[in-house]
């Protein structure tokens, strides 16, 4: 049963609680962790201190948040609360992608990497039609040319390229 204050609250009420908790678990792990993070320098005034204006941010991150966690008017979790985590989990997804290509652009090289992740990224955004797909695979190859070849970006190449023939393998570690 729902209660007057509850029933006035004129905010969105969905994600509210669990945005609150872990606003607050994060500030106290945070402010937890100074200690070994920063440090107290000897003859060194009060507010010059390293550590001082991290933990009043952190203290004042963990403070505030409490607060705002104890003026919650409901204390218990709804559906809208388990669907609006599920869209904030959604946007995980595309870090992930990210770090797979991180971790195989030095395996299997820019070029490689860059071609397969943009039509991938490309078809999961949901455009699936021949020429979308196709120009981002344009798209990739300008990439690639762009950053290594006029920026000239040094960006490690692949180890697959040392199954390459020597000046093949010197032109794509350079250029691709």
């Amino acid at each position: 049963m729902t209660t007057e204050r509850e029933r006035r609250f004129a905010a969105p009420r969905r994600g509210q609680l669990v945005f609150a908790l872990v606003f607050v678990a994060l500030s106290i792990l945070l402010l937890s962790q100074i200690g070994h993070q920063t440090v107290w320098a000897a003859k060194t005034k009060f507010f010059a201190q390293p550590r001082f204006w991290p933990a009043v941010g952190l203290g004042g991150m963990a403070v505030l948040g409490g607060l705002h966690l104890y003026h919650l008017p409901w204390k218990r979790f709804t559906s809208s609360d388990r669907v609006e985590l599920r869209r904030w989990a959604e946007v995980l997804e595309y870090a992930v992608w990210f770090m797979a290509y991180v971790l195989l652009v030095p395996v299997i090289g820019y070029l490689l990497a860059t071609l397969i992740f943009m039509p991938a990224l490309t078809w999961r955004m949901g455009y699936r039609s021949r020429l979308i797909l196709w120009s981002s695979v344009v798209f990739a190859v300008a990439v690639v040319v762009l950053f290594k070849t006029f920026l000239s970006v040094k960006i490690p190449g692949g180890m697959i390229y040392e199954y390459l023939p020597g000046a093949l393998r010197g032109f794509f570690i350079l250029y691709l």
